[in-house]
């Protein structure tokens, strides 16, 4: 199970493409607003006992100062994957991107692109695709999926 978690509910329409991505691959997901300054103790929680209830993966978008994912990386020993969302009170998405990329040492957050919560998602089932081979398959059809797509693209252009 994948843990998707966001500092708002303004985050949800990015991180709907992590949602859409792993229930694509019938990955079950777990999916709930966890504000690292306005919920703290519900921070704590979520994070010391995510790996109890069967989490493998989180994924935490934020916006903003962006602590969300570095503060749940703190405290839990599962994979953390931070989506810096561009929000409306944003450095123009900057202030995001490095508060969750510049973690310290021994606290790793796995970051993607600004808003790159699709990226996250198939970062998740790559993850836990390393010891499922039921998802590692529907990885690699994706994968090649995508390499369909652009051959036909390759195709159209050059007629």
């Amino acid at each position: 199970m994948v843990g998707i978690i966001m500092g708002s509910d303004s985050d949800l329409p990015i991180m709907q493409e992590a949602i859409d991505i792993l229930e694509g691959m019938d990955i079950q997901i777990e999916v709930d607003i966890v504000s690292a300054h306005r919920t703290p103790e519900k921070l704590v929680d979520y994070s010391k006992n995510a790996h109890k209830r069967g989490i493998k993966v989180i994924i935490a978008g934020a916006g903003g100062a962006a602590h969300l994912p570095g503060m749940v990386a703190s405290m839990s020993p599962l994979p953390i994957i931070g989506v810096p969302v561009k929000s409306r009170n944003s450095i123009d998405g900057w202030d995001s991107v490095l508060s969750i990329l510049q973690m310290p040492g021994g606290v790793p957050v796995a970051t993607v692109a600004l808003d790159g919560a699709k990226n996250a998602g198939i970062l998740a089932a790559q993850i836990i695709g390393a010891s499922d081979k039921c998802v590692l398959d529907k990885i690699i059809a994706y994968k090649e999926g995508l390499k369909i797509k652009v051959e036909k693209a390759s195709e159209r252009i050059k007629k």
